[in-house]
């Protein structure tokens, strides 16, 4: 099968822009506090997604909604990007971004023991040799930090693995929301309402005067981290042939911004969580690729 060029380049910057957002992180923290940072790139993905509604003339898909899916995307936008980022940036100001970065990426591993409770189906056998794969990768990671500082948060490393559950909770919410409006709308809500909310807790969190370093880092992450790369990634999925392609593609990007962080942060990269990384996304892969297409096989 040969797959179109465009689709491919569109995953591929949906993957690069990832890559560099962890350090990212570690750089506007040195700056601002976590909520000041969350809210420069909340509103910097929220002027992404109105740009974006604008070129697409998607305005007219919010004209679908109803009052109860109103009350939907309120609870997604509070979901993420309020609760998820504010425990992820939190998890970063505690750990190493090395750290951080791949506890976070677990995140399929707890949005499917989610799946099979809400489902009441169990999950089967055959997946749990990739979960424990990837539940010892997350293992190594967290006892060898001590290596790379001398002494790793204990908070730091329940945070980083906290925001991996809450974004398999965004997952299952946004999941039942697909087909309430198009992917372009469904985004600006959701940040549409994570914008009010973090307005109003302004009220008890007042922003302090931010310097333009710390503005243009915060708007980096805004676009880089909440708005191109969804919007490139979610293009490249609908306009490509061969999906499982462009899915492939984002398992390099835990491996890319190591690299990142090693260059920008000066993080010496430990071997335990090269090994940790390995094993997680090495579980990932097994569960989604070789313990489903044997699932499949055993069904004809």
């Amino acid at each position: 099968m040969k797959t179109s060029l465009r689709p491919v380049i569109l995953g591929a910057v949906a993957v690069l822009s990832w890559s560099t957002v962890a350090a990212a992180f570690k750089v506007a923290l040195s700056l601002m506090t976590t909520y000041e940072m969350l809210f420069v790139a909340c509103a910097a993905a929220l002027l992404v997604f109105t740009v974006w509604m604008t070129v697409t003339r998607s305005w007219h898909e919010l004209k679908k909604l109803t009052p109860a899916l109103w009350a939907r995307f309120a609870l997604l936008g509070l979901v993420a990007p309020v609760t998820y980022y504010l425990v992820l940036f939190t998890a970063y100001d505690y750990l190493p971004a090395q750290m951080a970065q791949p506890l976070n990426y677990a995140w399929p591993i707890l949005l499917a023991v989610l799946l099979a409770i809400i489902n009441h189906k169990p999950i089967p056998a055959v997946k749990y040799l990739g979960m424990a794969v990837s539940l010892a990768g997350v293992a190594v990671i967290s006892l060898g930090g001590n290596s790379i500082e001398g002494s790793v948060s204990v908070l730091g490393i329940v945070l980083a693995i906290g925001s991996a559950l809450l974004w398999s909770v965004y997952w299952l919410i946004n999941d039942s929301l697909k087909d309430a409006v198009d992917e372009g709308a469904a985004l600006f809500l959701t940040f549409l309402f994570g914008m009010i909310y973090l307005l109003a807790g302004c009220v008890f969190n007042p922003l302090s005067h931010l310097s333009m370093e710390a503005i243009l880092s915060g708007a980096y992450i805004g676009a880089f981290e909440m708005g191109v790369p969804f919007i490139c990634f979610g293009m490249a999925i609908r306009t490509t042939d061969n999906p499982a392609l462009i899915n492939q593609m984002c398992y390099l990007s835990p491996f890319l911004s190591l690299f990142f962080i090693s260059l920008i942060l000066g993080e010496t990269i430990v071997p335990t969580t090269y090994i940790g990384l390995c094993l997680i996304v090495g579980g990932l892969v097994y569960n989604q690729y070789f313990a489903t297409r044997k699932l499949n096989a055993n069904k004809v």
